[in-house]
Parts: structure tokens; sequence; C-alpha cells
């Protein structure tokens, strides 16, 4: 989150944000585990779709955030700052070495053309054999192909300037200025 903080501040000006994670309540790194109830979670550090994600594995339950879809839709996109697809090909590769069982569940779904049912379920087995885009022994240097050539044709995300504003200052709404308004700034001729 650190790098995020970094890349991002300045791009808006946010003379409020420090680049260290204070604003969190935790930062944590890979292979941290911390308490969740009577559960355990172990954090597994995914760059690639951005520098600070993450996976959360809790027992045989495996939380990839943005780093993997359901199979029939693939993988995040690794095109945004700090983003690198073989950064993001070595995280998944790391989460297919799971046993086939682990259940996986998504961040998202995209229905891809031909499906209308709503996924979030998978497994690490499914994955590794049926997804578009890292399945059946797929090397790194064609997903990296393959991904920046997809990723040149998307369009930046509709709620991208806004959500970051706020994802930097951990959920929290920018300071109010002198008036008492509060403001997301657009920056012109950057992005």
């Amino acid at each position: 989150i650190t790098a995020v903080q970094s890349a991002f501040g300045p791009l808006f000006d946010a003379r409020d944000v420090t680049h260290d994670g204070a604003v969190f309540d935790r930062l944590h790194a890979d292979g941290d585990t911390f308490p969740l109830g009577g559960l355990e979670v172990q954090v597994i550090h995914t760059p690639g779709h951005t520098p600070a994600c993450v996976s959360y594995r809790i027992g045989d339950a495996l939380f990839t955030g943005d780093t993997l879809f359901m199979p029939d839709y693939g993988t995040a996109r690794a095109d945004f700052p700090g983003g690198d697809a073989r950064t993001l090909y070595r995280s998944i590769q790391r989460l297919l070495t799971l046993p086939d069982e682990t259940r996986m569940f998504v961040g998202h779904d995209y229905l891809p053309a031909g499906r209308t049912d709503v996924r979030f379920e998978t497994t690490v087995g499914d994955q590794r054999a049926h997804n578009i885009h890292i399945g059946g022994g797929v090397t790194e240097d064609a997903f990296v192909a393959m991904r920046q050539a997809r990723d040149a044709t998307l369009k930046a995300p509709q709620l991208i300037l806004p959500s970051l504003q706020i994802n930097i200052r951990a959920g929290a709404m920018p300071p109010p200025e002198p008036d008492g308004r509060r403001f997301l700034k657009t920056p012109l001729n950057v992005i």
C-alpha cells in the first residue's frame, strides 16, 4: 500500500497522505498471520494487478481479491500504475501450488459471453486446468504477451479516480478545505 500511496498521493496533490501506510490500522507482509474470530488468516502477497494486492488463506479457503477471476473469465488486468503482467503471472503461480481441492473465492465475477449466473467460488485445481488465461500450462512469456495485448484494449474503470483517492486514505474522504467542503480531484493531462 505504501507504493500505491507514493504513486497516487502526488498525482492527486493529496498532501494529507503520508506514504507510510500510517492511516491503516495494520499493514501485513507476505506470510503474516492474524486471528479472525476463531480462525487464523494467512496473508499471501500477490502483486501484479497492483503492488498492494494480497490474497488471504483460511484453512482450505483462499480469497484472491483482484488477482484471479472465475476460470472462464481469466485474470486481473495488470496495466494500473505499479501493476505488471510478469509479476501477476508469478503471483498466480504461487497460488496454483496450493492443493487442487483448495476452495478459491474471487473478488469479482464479470459474466463472460454465454454465462448468465454470477459465480464466486472455484478451486485451485479448476483454475490450474481451465483458466482461460493461465490454465493448461500457459508459459510466463505467453501470459505476459496476452495480458499486455488485452490490457492495451481496456478503458480505465469508470470510478478509478475517485476510488483511488479514498483507497489511499484507508476509506476516508479527503480532508475539508478551509470552507468545510471536501473535494475529489481530477488531474488533467496526467492519466
